[in-house]
């Protein structure tokens, strides 16, 4: 589309609010690029542990980061981190990975090291011939892309959050991470100023898919 403006959309949110499924839906409805902030933040989680790295040990978090070379694969609609040309996999995960990813996250260090690698998927999108980019995490709407064309903050009853990560077969500490993320200084989880909030606990995937494409439909021609 050519002639079609280049649309960004912001999808922020704490975890199993329904960020991931609405984000991937909402790429193939608008032919967008999906990026899940959350598995580069684990993808580097994995590797600084790996690595052997504390969060707590932020002299070392400071020594390593310069050292990782972040590259970007896209497969079908979704934009993967690569680190020193490897993607990985389901390790990111691990219980191992949701103990830390948190508080490694809370490093102001580490998510200034990934800001401008975030934004410039935008330039990955473009350069793929997408129509535009829809990003999902916990600070897009607020920090990455504040202007973005659509900003959107989903949430969900804790328990209704709990039953979902454990539909999927993960064991996750809902509430301790969305607490340690709202709480941190830099970039905390919070709705953004002018974003639109949906409340995803009685909606189904559908529903909320289609809440958000009317609202997006209905600005495109404006834009």
């Amino acid at each position: 589309m050519p002639s079609s403006p280049f649309i960004i959309i912001a999808i922020d949110g704490g975890a199993a609010s329904g960020k991931s499924s609405t984000s991937r839906a909402i790429s193939e409805r608008f032919h967008l690029l999906h990026v899940d902030t959350g598995s580069f933040y684990r993808a580097v989680t994995a590797e600084l542990l790996r690595r052997g790295v504390a969060p707590s040990d932020t002299a070392a978090v400071h020594h390593v980061l310069p050292q990782l070379k972040l590259t970007t694969r896209v497969q079908g609609r979704s934009a993967s981190m690569e680190i020193g040309g490897h993607i990985a996999g389901e390790e990111i995960r691990s219980p191992e990975v949701n103990a830390s990813v948190s508080h490694f996250a809370a490093i102001p260090e580490l998510r200034t090291f990934l800001l401008a690698y975030q934004r410039g998927q935008a330039d990955v999108a473009r350069s793929h011939g997408f129509r535009g980019l829809v990003m999902e995490g916990r600070d897009i709407g607020s920090v990455i892309f504040p202007e973005a064309d659509f900003r959107f903050y989903l949430h969900a009853d804790p328990a209704e959050r709990a039953r979902r990560r454990a539909e999927q077969g993960h064991v996750d500490q809902i509430a301790e991470r969305d607490r340690m993320d709202s709480q941190r200084k830099t970039a905390p989880l919070t709705i953004p100023s002018g974003a639109t909030d949906i409340d995803s606990t009685y909606l189904t995937l559908e529903q909320v898919v289609e809440k958000l494409s009317g609202l997006i439909e209905a600005k495109l021609p404006r834009l």
